[in-house]
C-alpha cells in the first residue's frame, strides 16, 4: 500500500519521469557506491539512458538532473539557478563531485550515453549505471527504471516483486484496498468518507499531525508554483520560442468587471494551470499531481474552488479558513491516484498522456465532488467521467519538451474535471453504466495497445506533424 503522500511529491520540472525519477536514481546509485565503500575507488561513472529517457531525455532534462543525482542533491530542496551554475562548471572542467565530496574525471557529453536502440521491454524508462576504479574494472553496475511520477524501481524490484527485500515492512493498514469497488464497500460499512479511510491508513505510517504538515507543504508548494508563474514573463527555454501566456490571461481578468459567466470561469481555471505548467516547463518547484507535466490540474481546481471560492476576486489567492478542506481534497484525490498506480501506471511512456493528465483529470474530478459533498459513489463516479473522455490520449511532446501540447492540455483537463463532478453529483450512481475499475482497467489495456511512437517518445503525432515557423 503506497502512501498518498508519495503521490504528491514535491520536485522540479519539467518532467517527473524523466527529471524527478532520473535525479533519485543517480543519487541511490552514489550512495550505493559510498555504502559499498566503493566511492573513494571510483574514477569514472557511466550512465546510459534507454527507451523514453533516451528518445526525449534532453527535452525533458535527464541529462542535467541525473548530474544534479550524482553530486547528492535533493529534488525538494534544489536551488535551481546554484545546480544550474554547478553543471555549466563541470560541462566545462569536466570533472564532477560525488555526492559534493568525491570527485570523479566527468565528461557529460561521453558519460551520459543516449541509447535509442537499447531493450527497454520491462519499462520504457531504462537506466544502466556503472561505476569504474583507475584500473578500468567496475565496481558496480545497477539497473533501474523510473516508473512514473517520481517513483522508481530496481530491476530486481520488478521482475521479482513477492521476492523483494528493498523496502522497509510497513505494519498492517486497518483499511487496504487495491480496487474503487472495495474503496467504496469500506466507505459503506464503516460509514466514513473517502478521505477518513485514507486518514486511518496513513496514520499507521505517520503521526496524524505530521500528514496534516505534509499536506499543508503540498498545497503550499502547488499555489506557489501558480504565484511564481503568474508573476513570470517571456519565453520557455528549449528552442520552440513559446511565451508564457498565463500572465496576459490574468492581466485581462483583472481589467475586466467581474463576472461568474461561464467563460470567465474556464479563463481562471486556464490561467492557475497554465501558471503552473509553465513553471514546470522552466525546471521551477512543482508538485507531481501525479506527474509534473500532469501537475496543473489539481492545483488550478483548489485555488478555485478552496482558495478562493468565496471571494469576489480570483486573485490573489486566499487561504481557506478551513484548513481541512484542502487535506480533505488531497486524500481523497490521493485514493483515486493510488488505484491508477496499482492497478495501471501513471507513466506517459507506458501509458500516453492518458496515464498523465487523464489519471490527473480523474482525481480531480473525484476531489472536487467530495468538496461538494458529493456521497463516494458519486465521488467514483466523477472520477470514472474524468478518465472516460481521456482515454486514448496521446503522450507527443514536441521537440521532447514539455511545452506543446502539454501546457493547453492541462488547462483543457482543468475545466474537464470541473464538468465531470458536476455530471457526478447530479447523477444517481445506480444508473452508471461504467465503474471507475472498468475504466482503469480500458486505460491500463489501451496504454498497451497504444503504438510506442505515441508514448513519449516524440515520434508521432504533433512531435513529427508540428512546423517550427
Amino acid at each position: 500500500m503506497l502512501s498518498v503522500i508519495d503521490i504528491f511529491s514535491i520536485g522540479i520540472g519539467p518532467s517527473s519521469s524523466h527529471t524527478v525519477g532520473p535525479l533519485r536514481i543517480a543519487r541511490k546509485f552514489a550512495n550505493i557506491l559510498k555504502n559499498n565503500d566503493n566511492l573513494s575507488q571510483s574514477v569514472q561513472v557511466q550512465i546510459t539512458l534507454l527507451g523514453s529517457l533516451a528518445l526525449t531525455g534532453k527535452g525533458h532534462g535527464t541529462p542535467q538532473a541525473v548530474q544534479y543525482g550524482l553530486m547528492g542533491l535533493k529534488e525538494d530542496r534544489i536551488d535551481r539557478q546554484k545546480a544550474e551554475k554547478a553543471v555549466a562548471k563541470i560541462k566545462k572542467d569536466k570533472k564532477l563531485r560525488l555526492l559534493g565530496c568525491h570527485e570523479i574525471n566527468f565528461d557529460p557529453t561521453a558519460d551520459i550515453i543516449l541509447d535509442y536502440e537499447g531493450d527497454s521491454s520491462i519499462h520504457p524508462n531504462k537506466m544502466i549505471l556503472k561505476a569504474f576504479d583507475k584500473h578500468k574494472k567496475c565496481l558496480a553496475e545497477e539497473t533501474y527504471y523510473s516508473t512514473g511520477g517520481g517513483f522508481i524501481a530496481s530491476e530486481k524490484q520488478l521482475l521479482q516483486p513477492e521476492t523483494d527485500n528493498l523496502l522497509a515492512p510497513q505494519p498492517p493498514i486497518p483499511y487496504p484496498f487495491d480496487s474503487a469497488q472495495t474503496l467504496l464497500e469500506l466507505c459503506k460499512q464503516t460509514k466514513r468518507p473517502i478521505y477518513d479511510i485514507v486518514y486511518a491508513n496513513e496514520t499507521t505510517l505517520r503521526p496524524r499531525h505530521v500528514i496534516d504538515e505534509k499536506l499543508d507543504m503540498i498545497i503550499s508548494v502547488m499555489m506557489d508554483s501558480i504565484t511564481r508563474g503568474l508573476n513570470a514573463d517571456g519565453f520557455l527555454p528549449g528552442g520552440l520560442n513559446v511565451r508564457r501566456r498565463a500572465p496576459d490571461i490574468l492581466k485581462k481578468r483583472l481589467n475586466t468587471p467581474p463576472s461568474n459567466q461561464a467563460e470567465v470561469l474556464f479563463d481562471w481555471l486556464n490561467l492557475y494551470a497554465m501558471a503552473v505548467n509553465e513553471e514546470n516547463a522552466v525546471g521551477g518547484q512543482i508538485v507531481t499531481a501525479p506527474t509534473n507535466g500532469a501537475a496543473g490540474i489539481i492545483p488550478a481546481i483548489i485555488a478555485k474552488y478552496i482558495y478562493n471560492e468565496n471571494q469576489t476576486q480570483s486573485y490573489p489567492l486566499h487561504k481557506p479558513q478551513n484548513p481541512n478542506f484542502g487535506r480533505q481534497f488531497l486524500l481523497t484525490a490521493g485514493a483515486i491516484g493510488l488505484l491508477y498506480k496499482q492497478r495501471a501506471s501513471i507513466s506517459g511512456a507506458e501509458m500516453g498522456c492518458q496515464g498523465e493528465v487523464g489519471v490527473a483529470c480523474s482525481m480531480a474530478a473525484g476531489a472536487l465532488a467530495a468538496h461538494w459533498e458529493a456521497t463516494p459513489p458519486q465521488i467514483a463516479v466523477a472520477a470514472e467521467i474524468g478518465m472516460e473522455h481521456n482515454l486514448g490520449l496521446t503522450c507527443d511532446p514536441v521537440g521532447g519538451l514539455v511545452q506543446i501540447p502539454c501546457i493547453e492540455r492541462n488547462a483543457v483537463a482543468a475545466v474537464k474535471a470541473v464538468n465531470a463532478a458536476r455530471l457526478a453529483i447530479n447523477t444517481d450512481p445506480e444508473n452508471a453504466k461504467v465503474s471507475l475499475d472498468q475504466v482503469i482497467e480500458t486505460m491500463r489495456q489501451t496504454g498497451l495497445d497504444m503504438s510506442e511512437k505515441y508514448k513519449e517518445t516524440s515520434q508521432g503525432g504533433l512531435a513529427v506533424n508540428f512546423t517550427a515557423c
